[in-house]
């Protein structure tokens, strides 16, 4: 579905990628771990188009495409999606008529009609009691007061309504307590159980305590420098980066 090739990017003539080489299929979680300052974030905006980040070179081919000769809005209507680390707010709009507007220009790309209003109220209800939220949250503006774990969650309604191909979870557990990132990776995982491919990045293994990756993976200096299936993340929880990075240093 994803397929890197030696992809470099930089920001303000900085570094950042340096011939990076990623491959996902289709239906596979992959985790992305790694120290401060190696990439992850930033592979992450690059997928989805962030301006601030220019490509160098290298390919990124996504179901087919090249990638990164799509706008931000074309990869979303093929099925990208980031769940972003610091979600924004937007004051006047509320969360129902955003999900709703974003709902059916997904499906105007796609060609079909705008979803019924009915439909869409048991469609958003369905996914608010998934994940306890109080259903007045639908009614305040998106992220507008929010706190840190309301907003994770909120991007998960977002990803549950738009229902995409493939999901970019971007340090979705950080700021979250116990509670919330069960919470949250039980509607990951009812999200991830209709066959969907995932890219998650972590700093923590606890988030993959609940989300089963198929492959780990280690960025250092904008590299993937080492990859392992689920149990890499439990031996870099209790052994750190240390010992891998003096390997590749």
């Amino acid at each position: 579905m994803l397929d890197i090739k030696d992809l470099v990017v930089e920001i303000d003539e900085s570094p950042i990628l340096n011939s990076l080489n990623l491959s996902i299929q289709s239906g596979q979680t992959h985790a992305i771990m790694g120290p401060n300052g190696s990439g992850k974030s930033t592979l992450s905006k690059v997928l989805t188009g962030d301006p601030q980040y220019e490509v160098k070179s290298g390919q990124v081919t996504f179901q087919g495409d090249d990638l990164l000769e799509l706008e931000p809005d074309e990869r979303a209507a093929k099925g990208l999606f980031l769940a972003f680390q610091y979600p924004v707010e937007i004051p006047g709009v509320t969360n129902e008529d955003f999900l709703k507007m974003a709902l059916n220009a997904q499906r105007k790309q796609q060609g079909k009609e705008e979803i019924d209003p009915l439909e869409f109220h048991e469609l958003i209800q369905k996914y608010v009691t998934l994940l306890e939220m109080d259903a007045a949250f639908l009614k305040r503006s998106v992220n507008h007061g929010f706190s840190g774990g309301e907003k994770k969650r909120n991007e998960i309604l977002q990803l549950l309504v738009l229902d995409p191909e493939f999901v970019i979870l971007d340090e979705t557990d950080s700021g979250l307590d116990i509670d919330a990132l069960k919470l949250v990776s039980n509607a990951i995982n009812y999200f991830k159980s209709k066959n969907k491919t995932i890219l998650l990045i972590t700093h923590y293994q606890r988030i993959l305590n609940y989300i089963q990756p198929d492959h780990v993976h280690v960025l250092a200096k904008g590299q993937c420098i080492h990859s392992g299936d689920a149990s890499l993340a439990l031996e870099l929880e209790e052994n750190g980066y240390d010992g891998i990075l003096k390997q590749y240093a």
